[in-house]
């Protein structure tokens, strides 16, 4: 058997903190590698316990979680650390800038069990995992000032096809909508967002999302 997941938890209330602890520890291929209450605490403990997957509330103090995002995962970081946020409604706000910070996906808090382990399991594959509700709530409300400025160039050096998959990608849908969507195989998905990361430089899903947003890709 493969060694567990190793999670480091981070959010400021204790009870939820708490409870996700519990749900990930319950599972055989997963294991809390610690806990804490703050973002500068997260950022010490993933640089001395080395998780594979850190759970980050956004709103915290001492540092919030979008600085101990970039911290952790930000652009030049020598060795990032994948980082999952959770958040809610009344926060999502913030969920653009976590992104833009280094995270590999969001949650909502509400989000059943089988979610929340679902999430971690696709984080720490390299994978990315972006809640469906939240970003169509973010493309809603926040796509004006995620737009790029008037005059910004729109170009791309994706096919048509590919910069269709990538306004799905966009708005949340996952490979088997898309492919339901386009009438195609999820295998001929998988290829398109492989094409599309590889030509666009991108890490994963979540950078592609954002790219989408500042290019002005998404309507």
């Amino acid at each position: 058997m493969s060694a567990p997941v190793r999670v480091l938890v981070c959010d400021d209330q204790v009870l939820i903190r708490t409870g996700l602890a519990t749900i990930i520890d319950a599972q055989p291929d997963l294991e809390v590698a610690g806990e804490c209450g703050d973002g500068r605490a997260a950022v010490d403990l993933a640089g001395e316990l080395r998780p594979d997957v850190v759970v980050m509330d956004v709103r915290m103090p001492v540092l919030d979680g979008i600085e101990a995002t970039r911290l952790l995962a930000g652009a030049g970081v020598a060795h990032p650390v994948k980082v999952l946020v959770v958040t809610t409604f009344n926060l999502d706000e913030y969920v653009y800038e976590a992104l833009r910070a280094g995270a590999s996906g969001f949650l909502l808090k509400d989000a059943p069990p089988d979610r929340l382990l679902h999430g971690i399991r696709t984080v720490a594959m390299g994978a990315a995992l972006l809640d469906p509700d939240v970003t169509r709530r973010l493309v809603g409300r926040y796509a004006a000032r995620i737009r790029p400025a008037e005059g910004t160039p729109r170009d791309t050096p994706l096919t048509p096809r590919e910069t269709e998959v990538l306004r799905l990608i966009a708005d949340g849908l996952s490979n088997s909508e898309i492919a339901a969507a386009l009438v195609i195989s999820p295998e001929t998905v998988k290829t398109f967002v492989s094409r599309i990361l590889a030509k666009l430089g991108l890490r994963d899903r979540v950078q592609a999302v954002v790219y989408a947003y500042r290019h002005g890709l998404v309507n």
